[in-house]
């Protein structure tokens, strides 16, 4: 690949990024945090309370994206078949066939992912993982890209499963998205009185501005993203902190280690370098790594969290120079 064919697909996505600013205000940060799953393979999980725009946020990336998207809505009836698919009787035919379900897609919107019962969460896991769906004996490959994207509110609401430590692993990042500021709630506001109609996002002006090609060929530039040992081992030496706090019962597995690596590179590359600093390691440990830790209940219970525990370990874990 070209030189020219890497600032293309470059450019492609901070216009990407642009396109989105379009329909969403004020979540630069989660904005950035998806275009980084994009480049990585990974998965997204979204939390915060509702009415801050998860779920806008993710209609106005797909609107922006040249690929196939889907939507679930996650309640507490769904069953496994309704997001993987399932086998189904033909009676003209007299045979039984497959069914895509919704998972076969390549940006999947699971809306409200808690809100179902740890059964249904779990049809997930191979997807996420593997890439695949294993119904009736057979492995079916998922189109790629493919590109989970949940959101979910905070599990202390009412109506919420909390999801199991496995399958919150399978998540390259947690994005949190707090109640806008003042200044960006009157600019909310503001396109609202203007005539803005978060369900309409063709009349707020979004385009497709990037597809498959742009992000195979940031890929593969992001591939050639270099790590110094001295990376790797700031790298390590964070997870490996996380593991020995008496407030955490599950610390960083070898599996975030390599994830939070991978975002880096992404993020090295998204900023103009062929090179990842430990810098951007730490930019990116917490939404990296957050949600791979489980805090002990008694340490809740004093107000200990996930955020709190990474501040302490980027604060105790010297940075290479």
């Amino acid at each position: 690949m070209t030189s020219e064919n890497a600032t293309g697909a470059r450019d492609a996505l901070i216009a990407l990024r642009a396109e989105v600013g379009k329909a969403v205000v004020g979540n630069d940060a989660a904005v950035t945090g998806l275009i980084l799953a994009l480049l990585c393979r990974g998965h997204v999980l979204l939390e915060g309370v509702p009415g801050v725009a998860k779920t806008l946020l993710v209609r106005a990336l797909a609107a922006a994206l040249d690929l196939e998207t889907t939507r679930v809505q996650f309640t507490p009836d769904l069953m496994p078949g309704d997001v993987t698919g399932s086998i189904v009787y033909d009676a003209h035919s007299g045979e039984f066939s497959f069914r895509e379900g919704p998972v076969f897609t390549n940006l999947l919107l699971a809306d409200e992912i808690n809100r179902t019962p740890p059964k249904t969460q779990s049809s997930l896991l191979e997807a996420m993982e593997e890439r695949q769906v294993s119904i009736d004996g057979k492995s079916r490959p998922l189109p790629d890209p493919f590109i989970v994207i949940a959101t979910q509110n905070p599990v202390e609401y009412e109506g919420t499963y909390p999801l199991p430590e496995a399958q919150l692993d399978r998540f390259l990042l947690k994005l949190t998205m707090p109640t806008p500021s003042r200044e960006d709630e009157i600019g909310i506001l503001w396109r609202h009185a203007q005539g803005f109609d978060p369900r309409n996002l063709a009349a707020a002006g979004l385009k497709s501005v990037a597809g498959a090609t742009e992000l195979a060929a940031a890929r593969e530039a992001v591939a050639r993203v270099t790590v110094g040992p001295e990376v790797i081992g700031y790298v390590v030496d964070l997870c490996r902190a996380t593991r020995q706090l008496p407030s955490v019962r599950i610390g960083v597995s070898p599996r975030g280690a390599t994830a939070l690596l991978a975002v880096a590179r992404a993020w090295a590359w998204l900023a103009g370098r062929d090179y990842a600093t430990p810098d951007d390691v730490k930019a990116l440990a917490r939404p990296g790594l957050r949600h791979r830790l489980d805090v002990r209940p008694e340490a809740e219970l004093e107000g200990v969290t996930a955020d709190g525990v990474l501040d302490r370990v980027l604060a105790s874990v010297p940075v290479p120079r």
